[in-house]
């Protein structure tokens, strides 16, 4: 049985698309016969993210690491963060010389300098160092690759992402009967770096809503205070949400992917968002939504695409390609030693 090992600093109780990226791509492989075991700051004292408390950052021993590792035996290890998690197993894997992959899921340096005053180049120079020593450093999208390429990062390969068809799919509107239409959905983390204000400031008839939590929304609340704020949903609720919804608005210009767009697809609904990376990738020409720097323009194009289109694109990505993708691109463990024998 081949042994997986996936080190995150990301992982519950976090809801974001690292962590249902990494649990969808190892459950399939445990699936094809793969033993795979997550290394996560579970074991280790956290401290919460300043200024972003609900995420807590790790402090972790590379004693207990290394022990974690030497005890499972893996063949092959993947990196998937660049936290103090991620950076111990890598100063690990380049001591003892073991091959490792990486992946490249955050623009953390945009979400940084949003936050902080961070020169963008900094945070660069320091993912370029860190997943430089790596076999391969998947990306979720061709447009992802291509930027990272213009910033002088090697080795780069493609991981896509899936959609879960059985827990995203249409269905009657249950929800939101009572508000004026159409009912625009936002889905995700209420954070300064989803740019959530552009959304809730176009001039659009109808209702807009927000699905989830984060540090920006009490003051948002308090902005506008004619938008819905439901909080958190999951399961049967977040899928109601998506199949009630008329427009799916991602207004986000700083994401990789944006998983939340797959799941509004696959239950029918198109999407509105900006020409950049990740939607230009998900949406593609015109099918599953509308790509344009007027956010309101996206809208209203948007209302006329049929929600056969949007399901119809959703079904072009899943699990088991993204998984195939990803297992290709696992490196055996003992591969930079057997290369400097």
């Amino acid at each position: 049985m081949t042994r997986l090992l996936i080190v995150s600093d990301a992982w519950h109780p976090q809801v974001n698309g690292v962590v249902r990226s990494l649990e969808n791509v190892g459950n399939t492989l445990k699936r094809r016969g793969y033993e795979v075991r997550y290394l996560t700051p579970e074991p280790f004292w956290t401290l919460p993210l300043p200024t972003y408390p609900d995420i807590r950052v790790p402090l972790p021993s590379l004693r207990v690491v290394q022990d974690m590792i030497a005890g499972f035996a893996p063949d092959h290890i993947h990196i998937a963060t660049e936290g103090p998690l991620g950076l111990a197993a890598r100063t690990l894997c380049v001591a003892q010389s073991l091959a490792f992959t990486t992946s490249y899921h955050t623009r953390f340096p945009e979400y940084l300098a949003a936050r902080l005053p961070v020169p963008v180049e900094w945070s660069y120079g320091y993912l370029r160092w860190f997943h430089a020593a790596a076999s391969a450093t998947m990306v979720p999208t061709p447009s992802v690759l291509k930027y990272l390429r213009r910033r002088f990062f090697r080795h780069l390969a493609v991981w896509s992402r899936g959609v879960d068809l059985s827990a995203f799919s249409p269905g009657p509107k249950a929800m939101f009967s009572g508000l004026p239409g159409p009912h625009l959905l936002y889905v995700g983390r209420v954070a300064v770096e989803k740019n959530i204000e552009a959304f809730l400031e176009i001039d659009h008839p109808g209702t807009k809503i927000v699905v989830g939590d984060g540090p920006e929304r009490g003051a948002l609340m308090q902005r506008f205070p004619n938008v819905v704020f439901t909080g958190q949903l999951t399961g049967a609720a977040l899928r109601d949400a998506y199949r009630s919804a008329d427009v799916f608005v991602f207004p986000s210009r700083t994401d990789t992917f944006g998983n939340v767009m797959l799941e509004s697809m696959a239950c029918g609904t198109p999407v509105a968002a900006y020409p950049v990376m990740g939607p230009v990738d998900v949406i593609g020409a015109g099918k599953g939504g509308a790509l344009e720097e007027d956010l309101a323009l996206a809208v209203r194009r948007a209302l006329s695409i049929p929600r056969s289109e949007a399901i119809e694109r959703s079904r072009g990505f899943t699990w088991e390609a993204a998984a195939d993708q990803f297992a290709r691109r696992l490196a055996p463990i003992r591969l930079q030693a057997m290369a400097a024998a």
